[in-house]
This record gives structure tokens, sequence and C-alpha cells, in this order.
């Protein structure tokens, strides 16, 4: 699949998501294999001007990271020039509009899903970023406050008019929980209004479901969130089967893998940045254990990351797991860092 100049292979992308989508999980995705566009956190397009690029744990990224999408929380066009010229400096490799979080405190602030109930400042957002870059510029959307066929439509539409390149579509209506089937179906409306790239994202959290959804939608790609943290290898699985593509089968051990998330979050990110971000990573990777709910609980009550790591290599020895399969202590990789308490990210982002 080919935006604007940017070749997305295989045309499996990853969700941007708060406290997930950061440098660590981007490389154990790398390590798995069968990422095509990569995704930051979103980002806020009024602090983003003044975020250092070394310290800041949204903007931190290895040169394996690539290509890579960087999203946008905008709220209002005022942001956008200084915004995108911040991006150009980062060498962003897609642009990506934030029209669809459901998020209260971002509706609040008059961004995400509340955008698409005021169509005429999301066309001029969006109008004000098309002639601000010439990289690949999308957009992520839910189906909207309720199923309404002809305003999704002519949302869809005016998104296109003002220069959106490739769309991706959340198929559940903004109040809805990720309990909820997605509506796949929605998604192949989209598809038959348009003539840009749709992306289908919402339910795709194994190979059953995202050949189903390919099914339903006709969508040109796919978008995984959660399930990325689950199992980092699902994009690998997705690919070889659904797509064809050449990626070996690698046997995945679960110790090593989260082995290899703290190491990155001990080598990139500042100490009060790094526990938040694991207890967030941990609240998906346990679900992988029959009993996961003890790591996940006993991960999210530490108060450092060493004491985070000691319990999680108690848990994965009491499932079976040699302890010469992991670094005995955390400490080995904090003493030259140190390390203290973090709280979670969450909340850290506004528009």
């Amino acid at each position: 699949m080919k935006v604007r100049g940017l070749t997305i292979w295989p045309p499996l992308l990853l969700a941007p998501m708060a406290g997930l989508t950061h440098s660590a999980l981007r490389t154990t995705l790398l390590g798995c294999g069968g990422v095509g566009l990569l995704s930051t956190e979103m980002l806020s397009a009024a602090r983003l001007p003044v975020e250092n690029a070394q310290f800041s744990p949204y903007l931190v990224r290895t040169p394996a990271e690539q290509p890579l999408s960087y999203q946008l929380l905008v709220a209002d066009e005022k942001y956008v020039p200084a915004a995108m010229a911040r991006l150009r400096q980062l060498e962003a490799d897609s642009v990506d509009l934030n029209l669809g979080c459901p998020a209260p405190q971002v509706r609040r602030m008059g961004g995400g899903s509340c955008l698409m109930d005021d169509p005429q400042r999301v066309r001029r957002i969006v109008a004000s970023c098309r002639r601000a870059t010439e990289r690949p510029l999308s957009a992520k959307i839910r189906l909207g406050e309720r199923l309404d066929e002809a305003s999704l439509r002519d949302f869809c539409h005016m998104l296109v008019g003002e220069g959106i390149d490739m769309l991706t579509v959340h198929a559940r209506l903004r109040g809805e929980s990720f309990a909820r089937r997605p509506r796949w179906d929605w998604i192949a409306k989209v598809k038959q209004w348009i003539d840009i790239p749709v992306i289908a994202n919402g339910g795709i959290d194994s190979v059953e479901n995202a050949r189903l959804c390919l099914e339903l939608s006709g969508a040109d790609g796919l978008m995984i969130g959660r399930a990325a943290a689950v199992k980092p290898w699902i994009f690998s699985e997705i690919a070889r089967t659904l797509y064809d593509a050449d990626i070996p089968i690698v046997e995945m051990n679960l110790p090593q893998l989260y082995s290899g998330f703290v190491t990155a979050l001990v080598d990139r990110f500042a100490p009060e940045r790094r526990l938040g971000r694991l207890k967030e990573f941990t609240h998906y990777f346990a679900k992988n254990y029959f009993f996961g709910h003890h790591l996940a609980v006993q991960v999210q009550s530490s108060q450092s990351l060493e004491d985070a790591w000691t319990r999680a290599v108690q848990f994965f020895i009491a499932n079976g797991s040699p302890p010469n399969r992991l670094p005995h202590h955390i400490a080995a990789l904090t003493a030259a860092k140190g390390d203290c308490n973090s709280q979670s990210p969450n909340g850290e982002i506004a528009p």
C-alpha cells in the first residue's frame, strides 16, 4: 500500500494509544515483525513545539522505528503551524489527526471525537495541516455519536476534499465500550464512499478476527491497538497468514519479551517515566497467562521499577520460566541510571 509515496507493507498499522505506543513497545513489536506503520502516542499540538525530543517520553525514538506516524491531538487550528513545523524537524514519516478519541478529558478540551460534531472546525484544521506538509496526512475517526449514514458520509467526503490521504475508522460509536462487537460492515460503507485507503480498527485481536474484518469491511489494511500489547507477535501472525509475508516463525518466550521491554524502558526513559509505562503494558501482557491477573496486580502495586521487576521474575519462575532465561535483578539495569517512583502517564497530554 502506497500513501503519498510512503510504502506501508504489510498493511498492518499500530494504533496510537496513550501510555502504550512509545518507543519500548514499538521496538518490541519490531522484534516480532509484521508491522507496516508504527505510531506515537497522541501528541498535544499545543505542547509539541516545546517538547525536547531527547527527554520527552512521547518523542524518544530509535533509528529502527520506521516508518513512524506521529499522531496530533488538535483542538484549534492556531496550534497547527508550529506543531507541523516541529514534526518536520522530527522527520515524521506520516502525520495522523486524532478525530476519534472518546476519553472525557480529551473531549472536555475540545479534541478527539467531539470534533466530529463540528465539521467546519475540522475542515479548517485539516486544511491548515495540508498546507503545512507534503507528507502523508491521515485521520482516525469513530462512527460518530449515533448511527447516521448521511452525516458520516458527508464528514468523510469533507476529509478527503481537504486533503486527507488515508482514513482509519474505529468501527464503534463514541459511547460504545471495547466489549461491544465492532460494526465492521459500516467500514464497508465508508470504503464505498471515498477513494483513498481505508483502514479498519477495533476488535482485531486474532488472525481469525482479522480475516473476518477484512471480509466484512473490504478495508485496505488493519490497525491493531490493545492486542499489540497483549501479543506483540500478532502482526507477524496476520502478515504471514493473510498477506503471505515472508516473516520467519520465531518461538515466543514471554519472559524474554517482557525483559526486553523493561530493558528498553531503562535505556530510553527518565526514571520517573518508567514504572507507569511498565504498569500499563503489564495490564495487557499479563492476559497471556491463565493466572495473569496475579502478575498485573503485583506489578500495579509496586512502588519502584526494581520492585516491579522482582515481582515479575517471581511470577515467571512460579509459572515454569527458568530463572537463567532472565536477568536476575533489575538493579543491574538501573544501577547506572537510578530509579524512583513514578505515576501512570494518564492525563499527561492535553490538546
